[in-house]
């Protein structure tokens, strides 16, 4: 993988040529769309994810914010140049439900620096509705020699 741009190591994610994160089958969360500066997850809920409430767990769709903005700056990316977070936050909009079944979360990287990359990301139930949105500030790790 140290051969590939961030876009291509995520292309071929999706073409199932190189495994997906372990932690995406146990979060129940998939890339579905890369693009220069873009990345689609989609979700589903279910009772693995849910609070003591019994909402899904707001740390859920932090995660799948986290892992949607990181994968749009992760497409921006040359060969042999990495990321890590710094920050990501975010902001619920309506309690996520058990039943709500597909829940999509788009990003897009907003500005890209030598050294930080900063993307947003909107979280929408099946019908369109806003659940949640958030944004992370990204560190361009170049390679070590």
């Amino acid at each position: 993988m140290r051969e590939l741009s961030g876009l291509q190591i995520l292309e071929r994610m999706l073409r199932g040529e190189i495994p997906a994160p372990s932690m995406a089958e146990t979060l129940s969360f998939t890339l579905t769309e890369v693009s220069e500066g873009r990345a689609v997850f989609v979700g589903t809920t279910g009772p693995h994810l849910l609070n003591p409430m019994g909402a899904v767990h707001g740390g859920w769709c932090m995660t799948l914010i986290d892992s949607a903005t990181g994968c749009a700056a992760l497409t921006c990316l040359p060969t042999g140049v990495g990321y890590t977070t710094v920050e990501t936050h975010t902001n619920m909009v309506r309690p996520i439900l058990q039943n709500a079944g597909r829940v999509t979360c788009e990003a897009r990287v907003l500005a890209r620096g030598r050294q930080i990359i900063t993307a947003e990301a909107t979280v929408k139930d099946a019908a369109g509705r806003l659940l949640a949105h958030g944004g992370s500030t990204l560190m361009v790790l170049q390679p070590r020699g």
